[in-house]
C-alpha cells in the first residue's frame, strides 16, 4: 500500500512562495508513490480541523509547507503522537528547518528527503497556562522579542527574514521599558528587571537571530536566556551581536539550563515559533523526543555558529 501523507500548505508564506512550493512538493511526493491528502483549509483554523480529521483516520505522516508559524501548527497537531512531521521550508525565516539542516526554499529536495523516510526524534516545549496548553518546536520568548514579533506582522511583506526583524526592533525600542520578571528554572527563581527572556529548544529565531547558540534539539534541556536591564543605547550596541552569538559574553546576558520553567511578568503575551501563545504566567516544560521529524541522511541538526 502506498504511504499516505497529509499535506498542509500555507500559501501566503514567504510572500506567496508557499503556494508554489506546495504544488512542487505535492507533485514530487506523488511521483514518488505517496498518496496525498490535502488538508489545506481557508485559514489556519480550518486547516487545523481538516488535519485533525485526516490524522484521526490514519496517515503515515503530516507534511507542512510554510515558515516557522506553519511548523508551529504542525507540531501542535502531532507532538506526542509518534506521527512524523515533514517540513517544506517556504517561509521568510525557517529557523526550525535550518536548525535541522533541511532544504530551504527547495521544495523538491525537501519532498525527496521526506520520501526517503528517515526520521529522528527531537525535543519539544509544552506551554501550559490557566486555560490552555500549546507545543512549540523552536524558541518561546516573552518581552522585547514578543513585542517586536507583533510589530513585524504589521510591516510590509517585502521585508523578509532578519531585515524585517531589525526594522521591527528599531520601531519598538523607543517605547520599550525593562520589565519586572520572576523566572524559575527548575528549582531556582530569579527576580529581575529585564529586556527579554527566551526559552530555547533551538538556537535561533527571528530569521537567523542566534539567541541561544548552544541550544540543542535533542539534549533534554532548554537554554534560558535572560537579558537583564540595559539602556537603549547599550541595547542597540549589543543587539547586532546576536546574529553571531557573541552577545553571550555581555555582563547583562545570563543563560541557564533546565527542563521546567515558569515565567511571570505583568502585561506580557509570550510568542513561540513567531506565533502568539498566551499571557504570562506560563509553565514551560521540555518534553524529550516529543516530536518525530523527517530528517536528512545524517539525521543531525545544523552546525552551531562558532
Amino acid at each position: 500500500m502506498s504511504p499516505t501523507l497529509a499535506l498542509l500548505v500555507n500559501p501566503t508564506a514567504g510572500s506567496g512562495r508557499g503556494a508554489r512550493s506546495g504544488r512542487l512538493a505535492t507533485q514530487e511526493l506523488r511521483d514518488a508513490g505517496h498518496r496525498i491528502i490535502d488538508v489545506t483549509g481557508a485559514d489556519a483554523s480550518d486547516s487545523r480541523h481538516r488535519a485533525r480529521a485526516a490524522l484521526a483516520d490514519g496517515v503515515d505522516g503530516l507534511v507542512v509547507c510554510g515558515g516557522d508559524g506553519t511548523v508551529h501548527l504542525g507540531a501542535n497537531l502531532v507532538a506526542g503522537t509518534g506521527i512524523p512531521l515533514g517540513l517544506i521550508a517556504a517561509g521568510s525565516g525557517n529557523d526550525v528547518a535550518s536548525t535541522l539542516s533541511l532544504p530551504i526554499h527547495d521544495p523538491v529536495a525537501a519532498a525527496r528527503l521526506i520520501s526517503a523516510g528517515t526520521t529522528r526524534a527531537i525535543d519539544a516545549g509544552r506551554v501550559e497556562w490557566a486555560h490552555g496548553q500549546r507545543w512549540f518546536a523552536g524558541v518561546l520568548g516573552a518581552g522585547f522579542d514578543a513585542r517586536v514579533s507583533l510589530r513585524a506582522m504589521s510591516l510590509p511583506r517585502l521585508l523578509r527574514g532578519p531585515i524585517r526583524y531589525v526594522a521591527a526592533v528599531l520601531r519598538e525600542l523607543p517605547v520599550f521599558t525593562p520589565i519586572p520578571y520572576a523566572v524559575t528554572v527548575d528549582d531556582r527563581t530569579i527576580r529581575t528587571e529585564a529586556m527579554l527572556v527566551a526559552v530555547a529548544n533551538t538556537p535561533r529565531f527571528g530569521g537567523g537571530i542566534r539567541v541561544c547558540p548552544d541550544a540543542q534539539v535533542d539534549d533534554g534541556l532548554f537554554d534560558v536566556l535572560i537579558c537583564h536591564r540595559l539602556g537603549k543605547a547599550e541595547f542597540l550596541r549589543v543587539f547586532p551581536t546576536v546574529f553571531s552569538g557573541r552577545h553571550l559574553g555581555h555582563p547583562a546576558i545570563e543563560v541557564l539550563r533546565g527542563r521546567q520553567i515558569r515565567l511571570d511578568a505583568p502585561g506580557l503575551v509570550a510568542q513561540a515559533d513567531g506565533e502568539q501563545v498566551a499571557s504570562l504566567p506560563l509553565d514551560v516544560t521540555l518534553v524529550p523526543e516529543a516530536l518525530r521529524v523527517f530528517a536528512g541522511p545524517s539525521g543531525r541538526p545544523a552546525d552551531r555558529a562558532a
